[in-house]
């Protein structure tokens, strides 16, 4: 493991992720992963519950870096595990970074609740979501919206006290290639930084998944109906 990311989820992880893969980083571990992967859900919701988690000889090997959620909310345990990472901050406006993840992430994962009660492999997610996140980091009381900006400064300034100034980049995406590979001691590609997964496009991206899968789901009653009828 070469780097961890240390920003919450909404702080341009997703962006973060497409750099570091450009940069020769990757594979760079995200949530996204977590959907892709739902072997992976038991190792978390471990760690979630208080036991010990070999994250050097887990599905992490297997990677060169580790951010957005749930990785961030494990922070110092893969600190621990991985000591020789280089940190990566992304990093934004408290007030801002509140508002996106209410908008987004908060209203619930791309697969609807149900969906992951009928396909087994990701039944542990919502419970995962609930106990690695919103409990373990913000009490459970993500939507005081004071509250949960104080977690966000509190993470920031823990993050910045806890790791040493040569192996801790706080960035922010909006400032592109040029400090993230000053960092990395890398070459600035010949192409624009990735800006991707803003808030209207996450908000879409849940709208399709619900219709789509609300779709299936209508078909599948009906084609039940026929055959029972």
């Amino acid at each position: 493991m070469d780097i961890l990311g240390a920003g919450f989820g909404r702080t341009g992880t997703m962006s973060l992720q497409a750099a570091l893969n450009e940069l020769g980083f990757g594979p760079a571990y995200h949530f996204l992963d977590v959907i892709l992967h739902p072997s992976h859900i038991a190792t978390w919701q471990a760690a979630a519950e208080g036991r010990p988690v070999d994250w050097a000889g887990s599905f992490l090997k297997d990677y060169r870096a580790a951010l957005d959620y749930p990785a961030v909310s494990f922070f110092d345990d893969l600190r621990r595990a991985f000591p020789d990472a280089k940190v990566i901050l992304t990093d934004r406006d408290p007030d801002r970074w509140f508002e996106s993840t209410v908008e987004t992430i908060y209203q619930g994962a791309a697969i609807p609740r149900w969906l992951t009660v009928l396909l087994p492999p990701w039944r542990g997610l919502y419970p995962l979501l609930q106990s690695a996140i919103w409990g373990r980091l913000f009490d459970g009381r993500f939507e005081d919206r004071a509250h949960a900006i104080e977690i966000y400064k509190q993470h920031r300034a823990h993050v910045i006290a806890s790791v040493p100034a040569g192996q801790l980049l706080v960035f922010e995406v909006r400032q592109g290639w040029e400090p993230l590979c000053a960092f990395l001691s890398v070459p600035v590609p010949d192409k624009p930084f990735p800006h991707i997964n803003d808030r209207k496009m996450t908000q879409r991206m849940y709208f399709a998944a619900r219709f789509v899968t609300t779709a299936l789901l209508v078909a599948a009653l009906f084609a039940l109906y026929l055959l029972i009828f």
